[in-house]
C-alpha cells in the first residue's frame, strides 16, 4: 500500500512532534550531571542580611533599587554583583555553571551567593527550541536579592 504526499508529511509531522518531547540519551546522561553537581554546591548562601524600610521594596517584595552588575557600577550605587559563568561543555549540548555573588560596595564584603548549574540543547534537530534543564530549579528557588535584603521590623 502506498502513501499518498500528504500522508508521509502528515506522519513525518506527528513522529517529530512525538520525538521532540523525548530526553536524548545525552540529555539524560548531562541532566544526571547537573543534579550531581548541584548537589555539591548548587543554591543560595546568604552571609549577612541587608534590612531596610519599606519603601526600599516593590509590591512584590524585590527591592526597587538599581542593584548592577560590577562593570556598570556608578558612584551612586551602594551594592553590585559579579557573574561568573563556566562551561563544562560548550555547543549543542552545552552544560555551564554560574556563580554570583553580591557585593556591598563600601567594604567589599560578600552578602551572598547563588550557584546554578544547566543543561541546554541536545535536542533531535527540528524547528522548535532547545530544551534546557536546571539546578536548582528557577521556578523553585528564591531570588538572591530578596534572600540578602529583607523588610525592617516594625517597631
Amino acid at each position: 500500500m502506498s502513501l499518498t504526499p500528504l500522508a508521509r508529511f502528515l506522519i513525518f509531522c506527528f513522529s517529530a512532534l512525538l520525538l521532540s518531547g523525548c530526553a536524548t540519551p545525552t540529555q539524560m546522561v548531562l541532566d544526571a550531571e547537573v543534579k550531581r553537581l548541584c548537589a555539591i554546591d548548587g543554591g543560595i548562601k546568604v552571609y549577612e542580611t541587608v534590612p531596610l524600610p519599606a519603601d526600599r521594596f516593590d509590591k512584590f517584595g524585590k527591592p526597587n533599587f538599581r542593584i548592577p552588575s560590577k562593570e556598570y557600577l556608578k558612584p551612586q550605587d551602594e551594592y553590585f554583583y559579579t557573574l561568573d559563568i563556566f562551561y563544562y561543555r560548550e555547543g549543542n549540548p552545552e552544560v555551564s555553571r554560574e556563580h554570583i555573588k553580591m557585593i556591598r560596595r563600601s567594604d567589599g564584603v560578600v552578602l551572598g551567593e547563588a550557584v546554578f548549574y544547566g543543561r541546554g540543547g541536545g535536542d533531535i534537530s527540528g524547528p522548535w527550541h532547545d530544551s534546557s534543564f536546571h539546578c536548582p530549579d528557577l521556578t523553585k528557588q528564591p531570588y538572591l536579592e530578596t534572600s540578602i535584603f529583607v523588610r525592617e521590623k516594625q517597631k
